[in-house]
Parts: C-alpha cells; sequence; structure tokens
C-alpha cells in the first residue's frame, strides 16, 4: 500500500482531484470527515471538547454545533490552539486506523489522504508523496465566492491565514495546476495517479 497526502489552498481544486483519483481507483480518506466523526456524539474528540469548551456549544440533540464552537476560537490563537490539540492527535488516531484496514483488504492499494493543512501541521512528513493543487489567487477568489453563504472578506481573510502557496509548493512532489479545463485537470491528475501506482505496485 502507498499513501499519498492531497493538498492546496482554499478553493483549488482539493475536491475535484480527489474526486477524480478515487475515479481512477484510489482509496480517498478526508480529514474533514474525520473530524466531523471524532467530534460527533460518541467520537474520541467530542468529550473532551465539551469539557474544554462548555455544554454551550451542544445542540439542543446533544451534538456539538460546529459555528458556535467557531466562532469561540475564530481569531483567538490560544483557544484554537486548545481545539487543536484535542482535534488532530483524534483525527491523527482515526486516520491510522483507516490506513491499517485498506492495507488488510487491499495490500496494493493507492491511498489519497486529503487535508487542507498537511504542509502547515507537518503531517505530510508521514507521505512519500505529496500532490498540491495550485490555481490563480484570482480563480481561488471566484471559486470560493460560489459556495453557500461566502462573502469577498471572509475569503479573503481564510486566503490571508493560510500558509503561502510557494512554501506548499516547495515540499511537493507532484504539482496539479487546475486553472485550466476541466479536462485538462483530469489529464494531470490520470498522470500523476499512474506515476504513484507504478510506486505502489
Amino acid at each position: 500500500m502507498l499513501i499519498a497526502g492531497l493538498t492546496g489552498g482554499i478553493a483549488s481544486g482539493k475536491s475535484f482531484v480527489a474526486a477524480e483519483l478515487k475515479e481512477l481507483g484510489a482509496q480517498v480518506i478526508e480529514a474533514d470527515q474525520l473530524g466531523h466523526e471524532v467530534l460527533a456524539p460518541g467520537g474520541s474528540a467530542f468529550q473532551p471538547t465539551v469539557d474544554a469548551f462548555g455544554p454551550e456549544i451542544l445542540n439542543p440533540d446533544g451534538s456539538i454545533n460546529r459555528s458556535r464552537l467557531g466562532s469561540l476560537v475564530f481569531g483567538k490563537p490560544e483557544a484554537l490552539a486548545k481545539l487543536n490539540a484535542i482535534v488532530h492527535p483524534a483525527v491523527h488516531e482515526l486516520a491510522q486506523q483507516r490506513f491499517r484496514k485498506i492495507a488488510n483488504q487491499e495490500p496494493k492499494a493507492v491511498v489519497i489522504y486529503i487535508a487542507a493543512i498537511l504542509v502547515e501541521t507537518g503531517g505530510y512528513r508521514q507521505f512519500p508523496y505529496l500532490i498540491v493543487t495550485k490555481c490563480s489567487r484570482e480563480q481561488q477568489i471566484e471559486r470560493a465566492l460560489q459556495r453557500p453563504g461566502a462573502t469577498l472578506a471572509d475569503v479573503e481573510a481564510r486566503l490571508a491565514r493560510q500558509l503561502p502557496l510557494e512554501e506548499k509548493l516547495a515540499v511537493a512532489t507532484h504539482v496539479i495546476d487546475t486553472g485550466g479545463t476541466p479536462d485538462e485537470t483530469r489529464r494531470q491528475t490520470k498522470i500523476v495517479f499512474e506515476q504513484i501506482r507504478e510506486m505502489a505496485s
């Protein structure tokens, strides 16, 4: 089994590339989805998060209100660090469980682990390959504004908080430029997948 990381800036085409890789036969695991799982009732980060931030973050049904939790940590580095210290190890452990399960079922699998902050956290170092998606800043803004509830101020604030693209490209083993047509992105994705699959066999 071979695991490659997939990352990129906001609205840089990560999800599109991940979907294409899945279509080509890769097993795709999303850190964001794992984050939802560990924060769900019964998840390993659920109770520690409630203990740390209080019962006011809960919905009437007992689940965590993610937007309320987000408002408590937004723009507050100490609170965000506290949340990350709970969630990141839980996500890492759940990812390892998924990797082991796939390895047992499909020893020659190509696994793609998609995470927005793979470079920021240093998590990319655990994988032999790192795919980075890129497009122009203007395209990122244009695409991000198409998402429900997005505002220009929010998008620009998120871009400002993200690691510069150059720093992600500096540690990439493969780069997919999503700035062209969908077919052009598919063509690049297929080439990258075939290169990685060759290493896995």
